[in-house]
């Protein structure tokens, strides 16, 4: 069984900028910067066959390029804890239409629709174990952030393998956008 999503690689530059506001959260576990990105899918556990059916449809997928920026901190809860904080991506047509085109193609080839609404993101941190006034804190600290627009010019297929400290992605294929 592989475990896989669609998502966008980040560059560098942005990277370093999201690695800058990790730290002074006690109790947070911090994504590395290496896992940092966007993900337009999450696929889960499939067969190899399946992959292989993934990946052709995924190849077929024509769409624009765009900017991405990203801007602002937002949170995701669960039970009235905040479990998670993340930095948002401004919703943009060339990204609204490329998550799409990904939804359908991979419905096509008998995946089950995304339950939830697509919410663009880069996760920055679990904070389970965060008291919650220093979790106000940071997120008022840091609530201005806002990256450069980058040119989107492809999206990938990755592959997770869950680690006991943080899980490790790898880019199994590049798609390239008209």
């Amino acid at each position: 069984m592989l475990r896989l999503f669609v998502a966008l690689a980040l560059p560098d530059q942005v990277k370093a900028q999201l690695a800058a506001l990790s730290g002074g959260l006690p109790g947070a576990r911090w994504v590395p910067a290496e896992n940092y990105h966007l993900t337009l899918r999450f696929i889960g556990e499939i067969e190899a066959w399946q992959a292989e059916e993934v990946d052709a449809a995924l190849a077929a997928i024509r769409a624009p390029r765009f900017d991405l920026a990203l801007a602002g901190i937002g949170t995701f809860e669960k039970g009235g804890r905040i479990q998670s904080i993340h930095i948002t991506a401004e919703r943009s047509p060339g990204l609204t239409h490329l998550q799409a085109k990904v939804e359908t193609a991979l419905q096509r080839v008998g995946l089950p629709p995304e339950r939830r609404r697509f919410a663009p993101h880069v996760t920055l941190a679990r904070t389970d174990k965060v008291e919650t006034h220093k979790l106000i804190g940071f997120i008022q600290a840091h609530s201005l952030f806002r990256s450069p627009p980058v040119p989107v010019e492809n999206f990938c297929l990755f592959s997770s393998f869950l680690g006991k400290e943080a899980a490790h992605y790898t880019s199994e294929v590049e798609y390239a956008l008209g």
